[in-house]
């Protein structure tokens, strides 16, 4: 596995992102709360596998829905490691504030032949702080999660 650290900087001095694989422009997207930047690295098709639900969400609109209530949720977040597997799995290790929780996670991004994240799982814990983030992603969506 490769490790990278500078996406953001590598987005910087590139410019809107040109050489780039779909994972680093989610981060950077992400990095500078650009919802509309992060939505366009989804395929239409994309499956998106929540922490805090059974069932996945289908569908770039359904995985676009969800990420805008975590760009909301999610405070003081920040990416501190990016790993690269074969195959195009990409691994984005982060940590956030959830109200007054720490919470530490892994965006786990597969990209397909066509340069766009199509599956999409995120990891989180503690459960201290997964708890927190099911309350207030039930809050931000309207609904209980299931």
């Amino acid at each position: 596995m490769e490790r990278g650290r500078d996406t953001a900087g590598a987005v910087e001095a590139t410019g809107a992102g040109a050489g780039l694989n779909a994972a680093q422009r989610f981060r950077a997207a992400v990095e500078t709360m650009d919802h509309a930047a992060a939505v366009e690295t989804l395929a239409e098709d994309v499956v998106f596998h929540s922490p805090v639900t059974f069932h996945a969400f289908e569908g770039r609109d359904a995985t676009s829905f969800v990420l805008a209530g975590v760009m909301r949720v999610f405070t003081n977040f920040r990416y501190t490691d990016q790993l690269e597997a074969p195959d195009n799995v990409h691994a984005l290790v982060f940590r956030a504030d959830v109200g007054d929780r720490e919470v530490e996670g892994i965006d786990l991004v597969r990209i397909n032949g066509d340069d766009l994240i199509d599956d999409f799982t995120v990891l989180v814990r503690p459960l201290s702080g997964l708890n927190a983030l099911a309350a207030r992603m039930a809050e931000e969506l309207g609904a209980a999660p299931s």
